[in-house]
Order: C-alpha cells, then structure tokens, then sequence
C-alpha cells in the first residue's frame, strides 16, 4: 500500500515538489554560508520523493542549541512559505476522502518545512 501510495503521490505533483526542493537546494549551496540550508533543502526533497512509508523525526540529542538557532534562521528568511504552500495543498488534498492520505503528507511535510534543522528521516 505504501508503493501505491507513494507512486500516486510521485504522480500527482511529488515529483515536482522534490525537484523544486533540489534545484533551489543547489542553488544554495553555491555559497558557504547556504551549504547548511541547501542540505535541508536536499532533505526535504528526498522526503518529498518517498513520504509513505517514511517519518521526519528529531535526531539524537535534538532540538539542540545551533539546531534552533538555525530553526530561527530558516524562519527569518522566509522558508516559511514553503510550509504554507504544504499547509494550502493539504488543506484542498483533505476535501474529498480520497485525497485525505496525500493531505496529511502534506501536513508532515509542511511541520519539516518549518523546523528542518535537527530532523531526521526514518
């Protein structure tokens, strides 16, 4: 069922999520001081190619002092659009109850988009 769900997902608009997740994490990563929020970026994607089956959680020892500072850091330079786009798709996706699977990935993934410093994914 997580294969179903997760090719449906790439299907319906995955995909793209993950690819705008990567491109603009290369962008990121062309400086020093965006290599730290390119590799969130490079997270989120892979989480956005294959959410079924899978969970954003914290990390050992996280939240920890850097990973909220960063937190604090992602939010001020507005990456916290992303997790209102997801919030948007989820809330649309959650109308019918075919979509409401694909909706509460969004719901998971706009929580990772927010806080993206400290997860891990399982």
């Amino acid at each position: 069922m997580k294969f179903l769900g997760n090719l449906v997902w790439l299907v319906l608009g995955g995909l793209v999520v993950a690819l705008i997740y990567f491109l603009v994490g290369l962008l990121m990563i062309i400086t020093i001081i965006g290599i730290p929020f390119g590799v969130q970026l490079f997270k989120l994607g892979g989480y956005a190619l294959w959410p079924f089956g899978h969970e954003l959680v914290n990390g050992p020892g996280q939240p920890g002092c850097l990973s909220t500072v960063m937190n604090l850091i992602w939010i001020l330079l507005g990456w916290w659009e992303i997790a209102l786009i997801h919030l948007a798709f989820g809330l649309l996706l959650c109308i019918t109850i075919v979509g409401i699977p694909w909706g509460l990935q969004h719901f998971k993934m706009a929580v990772g988009s927010i806080f993206p410093f400290g997860k891990e994914i399982h």
